[in-house]
């Protein structure tokens, strides 16, 4: 339904242009979930809000494409985007607390969003419709409340059910569940694999558990480049890359192993690090990775990873 093609940007700063995005590539498919995880500042949200054309002023693409319903929408004016985000391609953002306005009531902005992006007389029964879908109670009680009258799980739904109002095709749901309860987590996520069967998601976080539970597909980024993609069950199976490997040894287990860490810090922009940018945390770092960035090697079928491991062993 979507591909981002080869996508490379950079911010302009005081000090000089900075590359953020190095190829960044990946498929969005209708009836799957694609999970874009690494450590904060990978690269993941920057990639992601590529695609909505969302971007801060002194972000600036420098090559690539995201091509949707047969058009770049890198070429795209922001009026041609208009009709597209939201209508067509939904987000749930990252910070539910934020992303409501605590002036209105929660239901006067879904049917805000309704307004924009339905041609429907009957706005306020389709909100109401929204707040069920998404297993708010009371829903129409609930149509005049205010965002701080909302729990942070509830505004979350909220923000879901305007995804759903407006019939997206594909939604980008940057990091859902942050700073909600595990109960709540779990609710979330099975609302979004209700919405999967009839839309493709792209799902972002750093939570390898949350990926293994409801992904089809993982794409693991590292400073700014994706660096393993495979389907879920063969990744979390035979994990490849050195940093693949690490960000699994982390995840916490109920069998009393010692917990491992990633020596060192994943490197800013301002950093000029040749070859592969993870030799300086690597375990298996040779010369070469210190010269030459690796492409992308093939492991298996629909599984790729960028590291000149694969090409020596």
């Amino acid at each position: 339904m979507l591909e981002v093609k080869n996508l490379n940007l950079g911010f302009e700063t005081d000090e000089g242009f900075y590359q953020a995005l190095y190829d960044v590539s990946f498929c969005l498919q209708k009836g799957r979930m694609m999970a874009l995880v690494g450590e904060s500042g990978s690269g993941k949200t920057i990639s992601a809000m590529s695609i909505l054309k969302l971007l801060p002023k002194t972000a600036k693409i420098t090559g690539g494409e995201i091509l949707y319903d047969k058009k770049n929408l890198l070429e795209l004016s922001n009026k041609e985007m208009q009709k597209i985000r939201g209508a067509k391609i939904a987000l749930i953002p990252q910070d539910p607390m934020t992303s409501l306005n605590p002036l209105y009531t929660v239901g006067n902005q879904l049917m805000e969003v309704i307004k924009i992006h339905q041609t429907t007389d009957n706005v306020f029964q389709k909100a109401v419709e929204a707040f069920e879908a998404v297993q708010i109670p009371c829903a129409e009680v609930r149509m005049s409340s205010y965002p701080h009258e909302f729990s942070g799980g509830m505004k979350q739904r909220a923000i879901i059910a305007m995804a759903l109002a407006s019939n997206a095709e594909i939604i980008i749901a940057d990091e859902p569940t942050t700073a909600l309860d595990v109960t709540i987590q779990a609710q979330i996520m099975n609302l979004l694999k209700e919405i999967k069967p009839h839309s493709a998601i792209l799902l972002i976080t750093h939570d390898l558990a949350l990926v293994g539970e409801n992904a089809d597909d993982i794409s693991v980024m590292y400073a700014g480049r994706i660096v393993e993609t495979a389907p879920a069950a063969e990744f979390f199976q035979t994990p490849v890359h050195p940093y693949s490997l690490a960000l699994l040894n982390a995840l916490p287990s109920n069998r009393g192993d010692k917990l491992e860490t990633i020596e060192g810090q994943p490197p800013s922009i301002r950093q000029n690090i040749l070859g592969c940018k993870f030799h300086p945390r690597c375990k298996f770092c040779m010369d070469i990775c210190k010269k030459q960035v690796p492409p992308m090697f093939k492991v298996g079928e629909n599984h790729h990873c960028a590291c000149w491991k694969i090409e020596t062993d």
